[in-house]
């Protein structure tokens, strides 16, 4: 069946197209131009005025949603977080894991190494990131402090076998013994390193980026404080052009005006919206889990022991929302940072980011206040359905 998709505007990765006509066939774009250019051919139309087309977005940092953890690692679990991203514009996401006992994190990442490439309604798992062991005990945030581990190639090599080589991204603290040899050679499997939970000084932080890092995990949160004295990693990620960073913007876990910084730093092709969301996200306060810890949520905050936060109830298209009001940017640069950049980042452009004829029908329709009005996935409308 084709369908014909009309709107006000599309964003691809480097233009705008007014007056967009998008053409699916079989779940693919096969034409996608302004209507002034050739009119609107036959097929199912689906009309959407006033609104406009971005590619589906791509979060490469959620542990879960709408009650279900990703390490649960079963079809039940991820059809069901899938669908709940799906709904807030989300295309495809990595699964990320917490710090856990090593038992569990190779069985989940096992489990979720199945899942991957299955077919699914909702947003697609392309690959798995860590977010644990190796982190440090002086910035652990809500990951428990006794089962951190001293980064080696061997414990990395045991990560690796047992999610099948399908880890793309892993978050360490470059500062830690062997971090520097475990990162060059991640980097050399096709991992992307991510520098995060770290106490490192500013050396630490440009030893692990010569090693491959080349992104920061949730920029100002488990991360040194900036001395002007010693930068350490957060003056690093704020100063340094090549590296990507993520963020998550919530107006919990980093102020408007620590936001409007980091845009400044960062700007359209290195910034990147993350939810760090848990299972939580898209349920009632109350109490629930995080890999195998307990977490209360009050008033859509995930906290563990006094006042520690612990992930988010954040989903992306509020990201996106809160980073343009706190900002001042436009729609054409921040949905970059919930699509392109994600995907450039990860080494998904194919999969992921941007929409073009041949590609997978992955888009996002978004109202004049950029609120998610429907998700199209592999072609079929999903918000809807």
């Amino acid at each position: 069946m084709r369908t014909v998709i009309t709107a006000d505007r599309l964003l691809t990765p480097d233009q705008s197209i007014a007056n967009p006509v998008v053409v699916i066939e079989d779940g693919v774009i096969v034409r996608m131009d302004s209507r002034a250019d050739a009119g609107i051919p036959s097929g199912k139309n689906l009309d959407f005025d006033g609104h406009t087309l971005v590619p589906a977005f791509f979060d490469i940092h959620i542990h879960g949603s709408a009650g279900h953890d990703v390490m649960e690692a079963t079809p039940e679990a991820f059809s069901t977080v899938g669908k709940f991203l799906g709904q807030h514009g989300v295309g495809a996401y990595l699964a990320t894991t917490v710090t856990a006992p090593m038992d569990t994190t190779l069985k989940s990442l096992a489990g979720i190494a199945s899942l991957i490439g299955q077919e699914t309604e909702g947003a697609r798992p392309l690959g798995i990131h860590i977010e644990g062991p190796f982190l440090s005990p002086h910035k652990k945030g809500a990951h428990p402090a006794a089962l951190l581990l001293t980064p080696s190639v061997a414990l990395f090599d045991r990560l690796w076998q047992a999610a099948e080589g399908k880890i793309r991204l892993m978050t360490i603290a470059p500062e830690l013994p062997n971090a520097e040899e475990v990162i060059a050679h991640a980097a050399g499997l096709g991992v992307r390193v991510s520098m995060g939970h770290s106490n490192a000084d500013t050396a630490a932080a440009r030893a692990g980026i010569r090693a491959g890092a080349v992104t920061a995990t949730h920029t100002y949160n488990a991360m040194r404080s900036f001395d002007h004295r010693d930068p350490g990693l957060l003056g690093e990620v704020l100063a340094n052009d090549d590296l990507f960073a993520e963020l998550i913007c919530d107006g919990l876990h980093v102020h408007p005006d620590a936001v409007r910084i980091y845009w400044k730093s960062k700007g359209p092709k290195r910034a990147m919206l993350i939810t760090d969301a848990m299972s939580a996200a898209g349920m009632p306060d109350g109490n629930y889990k995080l890999g195998e810890l307990d977490v209360r949520v009050v008033n859509g905050k995930c906290v563990i022991g006094e006042d520690t936060l612990a992930g988010s109830t954040l989903t992306l298209d509020r990201a996106l929302r809160n980073f343009a009001e706190f900002t001042g940017a436009a729609i054409d640069d921040v949905s970059k940072l919930a699509s392109r950049n994600p995907a450039r980042m990860t080494g998904f452009e194919a999969e992921a980011g941007s929409l073009a004829v041949g590609r997978a029908a992955d888009i996002t329709v978004l109202s004049a206040k950029n609120e998610v009005v429907e998700t199209i996935l592999r072609g079929r409308c999903l918000v809807s359905a």
